[in-house]
């Protein structure tokens, strides 16, 4: 395949909305009618493979979207799919939407360590976060809080009645001795959450 073809597939993936040929073509440095050729191009080769998915031209860009004949697989796997569990990086970026709400992307990321896009719009997708606000700063970054069917699943009346963070902060005396017992060379798997040592791992929730 050719290298402008695999950019131009990497980016309409990673992208939420339709893709205007005009940006792909500035972003490869081709030619607009270069572009609607290789993707024409794309779009027959996933038919003739009889792909899945399929290369569209919708809402003035490129997306890529399922094959109608999938339709009933993919409303499948949207109704039933919502009853899955929440993976523990889902878990974690929602927690951080819960306590530091409003909150961009970027800081959820930032808090994380890691990269949280992918969460966020598996949140957003569940209904459990939505934009509630724009940021002042440059860029005008989205804002994300709790939605009403989050607080729903926990059972609260408000956000308000999340728990302290300082309900779930290990205590000094947990601390002094995994600190003691680091330093020795050792560390045995100290629970968290206040009851000394455990092997069992915490659950994810069914939200």
């Amino acid at each position: 395949m050719k290298q402008d073809a695999k950019a131009i597939e990497a980016i309409v993936m990673v992208a939420e909305d339709p893709v205007d040929g005009g940006l792909l073509a500035q972003l490869l440095e081709i030619t607009p009618s270069h572009v609607e050729v290789l993707c024409h191009e794309l779009a027959e080769s996933y038919r003739r493979e009889n792909r899945g998915f399929e290369l569209v031209k919708v809402a003035g860009g490129y997306q890529f979207q399922s094959c109608p004949e999938m339709a009933a697989y993919v409303e499948r796997f949207v109704v039933d799919g919502q009853n899955a569990r929440l993976s523990a990086a889902a878990l974690e970026a929602l927690a951080i939407v819960a306590y530091k709400q409003p909150v961009s992307r970027a800081q959820v990321a930032a808090i994380r360590g890691v990269n949280a896009d992918a969460v966020m719009r598996t949140l957003a997708a569940r209904g459990l976060i939505a934009e509630v606000a724009r940021d002042d700063g440059p860029g005008q970054a989205a804002l994300f809080g709790t939605t009403t069917l989050f607080l729903e699943k926990l059972g609260l009346f408000s956000i308000e009645d999340l728990p302290p963070l300082a309900d779930f902060v290990p205590g000094p005396e947990i601390m002094d001795s995994l600190e003691r017992t680091l330093l020795a060379g050792s560390a045995p798997k100290v629970d968290l959450r206040g009851g000394g040592e455990t092997d069992s791992d915490v659950t994810e929730s069914s939200l």
